[in-house]
């Protein structure tokens, strides 16, 4: 049996090759130290916090460790799992609006090419709002005293009188989830219209010389072709979606009642408010458990889709 003859060149080549892989682990050492103690660092230490009792004391605060009881007061209190509902409902219906809405966008500005320009530059106005900002305008819009959208609707004869848009649990919310999808919207549409301009015009002119309209030609080519860009849209819009709490904590504060308040505001308030730390850990944890459970579950259930296009 003959054996691969191993040159002087090629030993010396494999050497560079493990220096440089070594120097590169070395170079890279810095900065997974960094994120290690910004990143990994706090999630472990807020996992490691919401199961003990934290104790303030005068010089700072005192840990012991209490189990899973903090997680008993969780799954006890009536306010958390409203908070929850409120957070999963909140975000499934944004989430659905966007992608449907901003698909229908980002399909508008393909086929109008001589204002794609100026149409992409309007559209990012939203997106580039600071989020505090975004929702100081839109409490202006819904002031139920001198808000725009009320003068507009009686100007317009469909109410006969101011509303409160902020004062009542159902139009609270309702108001909270248009303002989001207004200002991320745009994000949809920025990731769908990349996904479009990566599309063949050869496969559009295909179908339709097959004889296909336009709805067949967007089902059967366009979107089976966006379903990455889709899956992207929807991934970063669950994440923002299921810890919100900006555009809540300056519109209503978690009102009326506990209406609209999310598991993000309800941690904020547990924590900074009420001091109670391991509580407040028990929340934050308990979202990121929860957030990455619909992720995986919008992923299996796209993947699921994509299976049964394709069989």
């Amino acid at each position: 049996m003959n054996l691969p003859v191993v040159t002087q060149s090629q030993v010396a080549h494999r050497s560079l090759q493990q220096g440089d892989r070594t120097s590169g682990y070395v170079l890279l050492l810095p900065s997974l130290l960094v994120i290690c103690a910004v990143t990994l660092f706090p999630i472990l230490y807020s996992v490691w916090m919401s199961l003990n009792q934290v104790n303030l004391t005068e010089n700072g605060y005192q840990l012991q460790f209490d189990g899973l009881a903090n997680y008993n007061i969780l799954v006890h209190s009536g306010v958390f799992w409203h908070s929850v509902w409120f957070t999963v409902y909140y975000a499934i219906v944004t989430v659905a609006v966007e992608l449907v809405l901003g698909t229908l966008i980002a399909l508008a500005i393909q086929n109008v090419q001589a204002l794609k320009g100026l149409s992409l530059v309007v559209m990012l106005i939203p997106w580039s709002l600071i989020t505090v900002v975004s929702a100081e305008m839109w409490s202006y819009i819904y002031n139920g005293v001198y808000g725009i959208l009320n003068a507009l609707l009686q100007a317009l004869h469909l109410i006969g009188a101011p509303v409160t848009w902020l004062g009542t649990p159902t139009l609270a919310v309702v108001s909270m989830m248009a303002a989001d999808i207004w200002k991320t919207t745009p994000f949809v549409v920025i990731i769908v219209l990349g996904g479009l301009q990566m599309i063949p015009a050869e496969y559009f002119e295909a179908a339709y010389i097959d004889g296909a309209n336009r709805w067949q030609v967007f089902w059967h080519v366009t979107f089976p072709l966006l379903r990455g860009s889709l899956a992207l849209a929807g991934l970063f819009r669950i994440l923002q979606a299921f810890g919100v709490f900006d555009l809540p904590f300056v519109l209503t504060n978690g009102g009326p009642g506990n209406a609209t308040q999310s598991l993000a505001i309800l941690g904020e308030e547990s924590l900074f408010q009420n001091l109670h730390f391991g509580v407040g850990s028990a929340i934050a944890v308990s979202t990121v458990i929860l957030v990455l459970g619909a992720c995986l579950l919008f992923l299996s259930v796209f993947q699921s889709l994509v299976r049964g296009e394709s069989a």
